[in-house]
């Protein structure tokens, strides 16, 4: 019985483990709020949300990886005390879908 016990206690410590970065679905923004911009404007505001999408990413990745070693030690992940940032790469992934469909309808070039 103690075995089924810590094995359930294990799944579910593992369940509350920080979320990997591209199991995060994206947040929904509007392109609307990007229509008024260039291309020029918008290739620009690409490259930085890109940056800020990886820069968060590489930061939930980490908690990821605490969390599955302090799991294996102490049984509590670690992203539940310090908190994680999968928020932010959903929101920062909604900001790079809205870029990009803002750059289809202005029929802006790839680049």
């Amino acid at each position: 019985m103690s075995r089924i016990l810590l094995s359930l206690l294990a799944i579910g410590t593992l369940a509350a483990c920080a979320t990997r970065p591209e199991s995060i679905s994206a947040s929904y923004v509007s392109h609307e709020k990007y229509m008024e911009r260039d291309c020029t404007q918008l290739s620009t505001i690409m490259g930085d949300a890109r940056a800020r999408l990886a820069e968060v990413s590489a930061a939930q990745n980490a908690k990821a990886n605490v969390d599955a070693a302090t799991v294996f030690f102490v049984l509590i992940p670690a992203s539940k005390l310090t908190g994680d940032r999968a928020g932010e790469v959903a929101q920062w992934k909604g900001e790079v879908e809205a870029l990009n469909t803002a750059q289809i309808k202005k029929n802006c070039k790839a680049g």
